[in-house]
């Protein structure tokens, strides 16, 4: 019962407060409460469109942050999809070389591109020496000096994550004496890296990108370098070098230039496809000089993805060189990696600016590498323990 009461009275309360306000809605103002109220509302209107200092900082503050918040929500999606397309971008390069490379040696032929992705070894850099059938010399000098045999390569892989290979191909005949020998050489020292690659001097370029995407395939690297075997190289500045660039996506490191396009027929380095480079006298785009280089993962990845459709020039620096024009890449110009043999080489050690490779520029390489190797070893090199006790 007091129930019932209690809900009585709270209905006509309400009752009573409905009929007082339509009563207010529906009463005649007064002229100066009219006056008072549409000045209050011509203020509160005024308000709205001309907002005070203090409100509007706080509006565009509340809305600056709220900015802030979404592109930094956008940054973190479009990092996580640059990631995820990397990945692919890697397990469709280890399917393509595990599709396309055959031959004994290449990579993984009898599984799938994904397997054999999820099975690389992760390293600090690949350095591939090219080099050739008649060169057997060259690559016994550099073995006597600056490049690790036997145990030691193997502890230089499994302590610095630093591999080292010679790159060779095959012969126009399979199987023949050429290859026997290399196969012998191989069972021996076992520094090569075999390519699918029929070998010859007209046929470097295409050599340079089958090397990457082998390489790439075989290991997951943070850098992938190509040096000819007439060079002379100090592996802790290398290591050095590299480790300083680590963090960057897309970097090509090496001694740039931009030479003349020669369009004459019968000189060294003629170039066949002069006339793409616009008229007789022109210059190339900037480039690795082609006697030592690094590139970061992204762009040896790039190379193996693409290599199908990537041309290729006469010169393999200048085809390296124009397979990233137009792409988001870093050049680096370091000229450690292209010091002259001694004095040059003593005189920058000297003055605090050690070397990471010497050459000749007159031979483009060591002016007759194998008798002067140990020579230039023993007058440029950093010291045998340099690059075990060198940290990257």
């Amino acid at each position: 019962m007091l129930i019932l009461f209690a809900s009585i009275f709270l209905c006509a309360c309400r009752l009573t407060n409905c009929l007082c306000q339509f009563t207010r809605f529906w009463a005649i103002p007064d002229p100066v409460e009219r006056d008072k109220e549409a000045s209050s509302l011509k203020k509160h209107q005024s308000e709205l469109l001309h907002p005070t200092v203090d409100c509007d900082k706080k509006e565009v503050s509340v809305e600056a942050g709220d900015i802030l918040s979404q592109v930094s929500q956008t940054h973190d999606v479009i990092m996580t999809l640059d990631k995820t397309i990397s990945s692919l971008e890697m397990q469709l390069a280890a399917a393509r070389a595990a599709k396309g490379d055959s031959q004994e040696g290449s990579p993984v032929v009898t599984r799938s591109g994904t397997e054999n992705l999820k099975s690389r070894p992760k390293v600090f850099f690949v350095m591939g020496i090219i080099t050739a059938f008649s060169s057997r010399k060259r690559r016994d000098s550099i073995r006597e000096t600056w490049m690790p045999k036997g145990d030691d390569l193997q502890q230089l892989e499994k302590e610095k994550g630093i591999i080292m290979r010679f790159v060779i191909g095959h012969s126009a005949t399979p199987g023949g004496v050429l290859d026997r020998a290399i196969d012998a050489e191989d069972e021996q020292h076992k520094d090569f890296l075999r390519l699918n690659h029929i070998e010859g001097y007209h046929e470097l370029s295409s050599k340079t990108q089958i090397y990457f995407s082998t390489a790439v395939a075989k290991w997951d690297a943070d850098f992938y370098i190509k040096v000819d075997d007439d060079v002379h190289v100090n592996l802790g500045m290398v290591g050095s070098t590299l480790a300083r660039h680590r963090s960057k996506p897309r970097v090509y490191i090496g001694c740039m230039k931009s030479g003349p396009v020669l369009a004459q027929k019968g000189v060294k380095y003629h170039e066949p496809e002069y006339w793409k480079f616009g008229e007789e006298g022109n210059k190339y785009f900037r480039h690795a000089t082609g006697q030592i280089y690094a590139i970061s993962k992204d762009l040896a990845t790039y190379i193996s993805v693409n290599r199908h459709i990537l041309h290729r020039y006469a010169n393999e620096d200048v085809s390296l060189g124009s397979w990233f024009i137009g792409l988001d890449v870093e050049h680096i110009d370091d000229r450690s990696l292209c010091c002259g043999t001694a004095p040059d080489c003593e005189w920058k050690a000297q003055a605090g600016n050690p070397c990471a490779a010497s050459f000749d520029w007159s031979c483009s390489g060591i002016c007759k590498s194998v008798e002067r190797m140990e020579e230039v070893h023993q007058r440029c090199g950093e010291g045998e323990e340099a690059i075990w006790h060198t940290s990257f």
